[in-house]
């Protein structure tokens, strides 16, 4: 046996050598590996049934309908394992697709995924499709040319026979559930170096957790997993550049490799037997410290090796954001004083906490002889929220601090700013807070024994109490079928809801429809947000319909419904809980502003929002109170449209804002205040406003500033008019062309007449930068009126339609 394996390995190294390998990317395959199925042009999947998916021929592989969370994805995974772990997904930060969906190799030869949306996965025209043993799902043309591949497009996982080209990541999966990118990627450099960073940061050596060390090698390097496990680096010519595992034998029948970058940051080798229902084997791994992925802990969270487990710790001072998910990091648990109090910095004291790494991201760097004088330095600096003390050197940080990790080697001190009183924290860091003595252990057991003995009793009362409860709830439904069928949201009782939510103990937010209130659901600890609707009861049937719709209402750029609750005079609605706050938070503080690039993504999540609610969701919804406490922002910064249905939920005399006019004031479309037809294009005015706060990070109306400022859109348009657009931004780097985009396209919005207004189609297409702004549309087509821009004359506007068509 290990003569052959030594024949097989040196027959790989020479046909190794030949130049043309990459294009022949299954030249050692077995002829096992090589048998496929072929796919018929119109053939479709759907999910959930028997014809959900299509097998490879050894039954190793299949590609169709998976379950993800709540609904379904495509892609392909191993159906033999437990878990059926899934190797690549399409669309996979798509959200995932309801049951009705299907799958379709159309008879024009396209891959379709029609669901509320339809996803063209491949809009190559092929004449057949073929699904190998590899796992690979390929498209032909006439002549049986490859004209798309899965192979091409890997998300998390190379399988045997595939490669990751120079130039190419890997981007691991948020959670072993959620198949869209996390928060890790492994990078195919075009130097030649593989290497692993987090995400959303430069390819630079500060921010790489692992490397290959091939860096200089040439260009063109390529990453490749052999059909006996052997994972390699070749160059153009066929060479071995560098040996990443080593041969584990000749291929064996059933036996298929795979390597994937894990949830955890490290990337791995594993072997598959798909002659058996057995999960995935570890063969080898980038490295055995579970703590080196930088941000594993998320913001001011730091990770520490407990028993070859790795641990996440949060800063003192510090909680998690979300309890179960520690990639969304730590917050304070304490609120900071004000820097303009000029008692503020007796108010502090310092936390320390040794021998831990930390992004280098110090904005000063001085020299003090002990770790006290640095710290009295930071206290007596406003700006300075953390120090990092070692060898005579203190480095001054702001918040928040990243990838940090326990190193046992590094001496350094860094130091917390947290309150000085009640700021720490009871456990996690083993700190009691001040002015408390610890209890003496007779009085602890005893008052565990007693409490033991009440939650006994309480248990039992509050079961029996919860039985009768939900049979005499039961008696009392409908019996006619006068339900909400065919919902993806969860019904929730009213009792379940004050359980999530401790008695609607903690409000996080007020609006015109209700109050909102954080909860965390009992099942799962995953964090919500329950807003409780000042809704009439007697709309019960107009309740059901529109829930019926928001719930299959999905789409990234929305905040998710994820259960509702009708039961009474009772109306709530169950949301994803936003861990940023709302983009006023962001705007408006001015230690949270954005940077430019972080506006534009935020202004085009917007912009996919509202075009997904005029266009492309099953009922067109008009949204009409587009504004920033209306936009919420996720635990990685990304804006989302909340409260996008509820004014379809209200009666139409019933708007708690002013009457007969739906929005808020600074936000509202002219057309509300002439009693004309309101279409979509009054959202667009709004986006327009909200558009100009995020350029300018200011309120549309602020009369603390110099009247000709006071009005956000007249002190744009002036700046505008007089070429003077550098004075709406601080950062004299932003590219002026950019700047005056964004300002066109805002200026645009808020046209007075809502027919020359553009589409958010046409939006999202000129701040994506795909579609030019017309030539025809600058300042001397407009002027102000009454803090309203509107066009010169009939004629003006006869030629701006002309120039829109």
């Amino acid at each position: 046996m290990a003569d052959s394996a030594l024949l097989y390995r040196h027959f790989i190294r020479m046909v190794a050598t030949i130049p043309f390998l990459l294009s022949l990317p299954f030249i050692f395959t077995t002829a096992t590996a090589q048998r496929q199925i072929n796919i018929s042009l119109g053939a479709c999947l759907t999910p959930n049934t028997i014809n959900s998916s299509w097998l490879s021929p050894s039954g190793a592989f299949a590609f169709g309908f998976y379950q993800r969370g709540h609904g379904y994805a495509v892609g392909v995974f191993l159906p033999r394992t437990p878990r059926k772990t899934t190797v690549w997904t399409a669309n996979r930060d798509k959200p995932p697709v309801s049951s009705n969906s299907t799958l379709c190799f159309t008879s024009d030869g396209t891959l379709v995924l029609r669901s509320a949306e339809v996803v063209v996965i491949s809009s190559e025209t092929a004449v057949s499709a073929s699904f190998l043993d590899t796992g690979n799902f390929v498209l032909y043309n006439s002549r049986r040319d490859v004209i798309w591949q899965t192979f091409d497009l890997p998300t998390d996982t190379l399988l045997a026979g595939q490669h990751l080209s120079s130039g190419k990541q890997l981007f691991s999966s948020a959670s072993e559930s959620d198949q869209s990118a996390g928060i890790f990627r492994l990078n195919m450099q075009k130097d030649g170096n593989l290497v692993q960073y987090p995400v959303d940061t430069p390819d630079t050596g500060m921010y790489a957790y692992w490397a290959s060390g091939t860096d200089g090698v040439g260009n063109n390097v390529t990453l490749y997993l052999d059909n006996d496990g052997y994972l390699y680096l070749l160059n153009t010519t066929g060479e071995y550049v560098k040996n990443i595992t080593r041969s584990i034998g000749p291929p064996k029948e059933g036996i298929f490799y795979l390597m994937r970058i894990d949830t955890d940051g490290i990337f791995r080798l594993y072997s598959y037997n798909a002659t058996q229902n057995a999960e995935l084997s570890v063969m080898w791994s980038s490295s055995e410290d579970k703590c080196s992925p930088k941000g594993l802990c998320g913001l001011n969270g730091f990770c520490v090796m407990n028993d070859q487990i790795a641990e996440c710790k949060c800063l003192p001072g510090f909680g998690p954001v979300n309890p179960g998910n520690w990639t969304s990091g730590c917050e304070r648990n304490f609120s900071a004083e004000s820097c303009m109090r000029m008692d503020a910095a007796t108010r502090y004291t310092f936390q320390p906490v040794s021998n831990t790494v930390w992004e280098d991201a110090a904005y000063a760097d001085l020299t003090f002889s002990t770790n006290e004088e640095c710290q009295k330095a930071c206290l007596q600096d406003c700006n300075c929220e953390a120090v990092i003390y070692e060898d005579q050197s203190c480095k001054k940080q702001r918040l928040p601090l990243r990838y940090g990790r326990r190193d046992p080697s590094n001496a350094n001190i860094l130091s917390i700013k947290v309150g000085e009183t009640g700021s720490k924290e009871n456990g996690t860091n083993g700190f009691m807070p001040e002015g408390k003595k610890r209890p003496a252990r007779r009085d602890i057991l005893f008052a565990i024994a007693s409490s033991t003995a009440f939650a006994l009793v309480t248990l039992a009362v509050a079961g029996f109490i919860v039985y009768r409860y939900r049979v005499r709830l039961y008696e009392k439904l409908p019996k006619d079928g006068n339900m909400i069928e065919n919902i993806s949201p969860r019904s929730f009782t009213y009792e379940e809801l004050k359980r999530v939510t401790q008695d609607f103990a903690e409000e996080i937010g007020k609006g015109a429809f209700g109050t909102v209130y954080k909860g965390t659901l009992l099942n799962s600890l995953e964090v919500v947000a329950v807003k409780k609707l000042e809704v009439s009861s007697d709309v019960e049937s107009e309740f059901q319909t529109e829930v019926k719709i928001i719930g299959r209402t999905h789409h990234r750029s929305l905040v998710q419904l994820l259960g509702y609750c009708l039961e009474g005079h009772n109306r709530l609605l169950v949301y994803e809980y936003m861990s940023n706050g709302s983009l006023a938070d962001l705007l408006f503080v001015p230690e949270k502003q954005p940077c430019w690039d972080e506006k534009m993504g935020i202004a085009r999540n917007i912009a996919r929002g509202l075009l997904y609610l005029h266009e492309e969701c099953e009922t067109q919804i008009i949204h009409c109170d587009i504004k920033p406490q209306n936009i919420l922002i996720d635990e990685c910064r990304r804006a989302k449209i909340s409260d996008f249905g509820l004014s379809k939920l209200l009666k139409p005399d019933q708007t708690n804002t002013m009457t007969r006019i739906r929005g808020t004031r600074g936000y509202v479309a002219p057309e509300w205040h002439k009693n004309l037809p309101v279409t979509v294009k009054a959202d667009v005015y709004s986006f327009g406003i909200v558009l100009l706060e995020i350029i300018c990070c200011r309120r549309s109306v602020d009369w603390s500033l110099p009247d000709d400022e006071a009005v956000l859109e007249e002190w744009v348009y002036s700046c505008f008019q007089a070429h003077e657009l550098e004075k709406l931004v601080d950062d004299e780097l932003i590219d002026k062309r950019k700047l005056e985009r964004m300002v066109k396209v805002a200026l645009w919005c808020i046209l007075e007449e809502p027919s020359l207004r553009p589409s958010m189609r046409k939006v999202l297409l000129m701040l994506e930068g795909t579609v030019d702004i017309p030539s025809c549309l600058d300042k001397q087509m407009w002027f102000l009126f009454h803090g309203r821009f509107v066009m010169k004359s009939k004629s003006s506007s006869a030629r701006f339609l002309r120039c829109r068509a």
